[in-house]
């Protein structure tokens, strides 16, 4: 609820409030999908899906591009050759695709698995094309339940906190099982 409530405190710019809080998730600690819920509360799904989507694909690309400006000397500096190497190998593949766009439904990953993706060169047309594959679904389900939470803001903003908690469980062990293997 404080972050409905929170928001709603903006009046006219709560969209412009809720937009910077998540480009800022890359630097910040802030729970995006309560964001997002809390932009569907207030704009409905469309808007506050729009208005999320944007916020969210402005962190990634941030993220994204703060680390592939560093740099490939930089990068292996701070990864090693030998991780530097593989993840260059899991990212320009079809799988750093896909964690890009599972990551955006996870707490804590989104940022992290961009800015991997900036160190490792992931080509920044897949970068771009897999962060809109999982941020525009993830947007406008939020939104939604932002939106449904109209009677009941606590449930919205319980239910933003809860499923990516609860994808993390599922899609957490594919994760582990996937690093193991490499």
């Amino acid at each position: 609820v404080g972050g409905v409530v929170g928001l709603e405190g903006y009046r006219y710019w709560a969209w412009g409030a809720g937009y910077v809080l998540l480009a800022l998730d890359l630097f910040l600690p802030v729970i995006g999908t309560a964001v997002i819920s809390g932009l569907g509360y207030i704009y409905g799904v469309l808007w506050g899906g729009l208005i999320g989507l944007a916020g969210s694909v402005t962190a990634a690309m941030i993220g994204y591009g703060i680390c592939r400006f560093m740099g490939h000397s930089v990068a292996e500096r701070l990864l090693g050759k030998k991780d530097m190497e593989r993840g260059e190998h899991l990212f320009a593949g079809g799988a750093g695709g896909w964690i890009v766009a599972l990551s955006r439904w996870l707490p804590l990953l989104p940022e992290v698995v961009a800015c991997f993706a900036g160190l490792v060169c992931m080509p920044f047309s897949s970068f771009v094309v897999a962060v809109l594959c999982g941020s525009v679904p993830l947007a406008f389900t939020f939104a939604a339940v932002g939106n449904l939470g109209e009677g009941s803001p606590a449930l919205a903003l319980g239910l933003s906190a809860v499923i990516p908690a609860a994808l993390w469980v599922v899609f957490g062990r594919m994760v582990r099982k996937h690093r193991e293997k490499i």
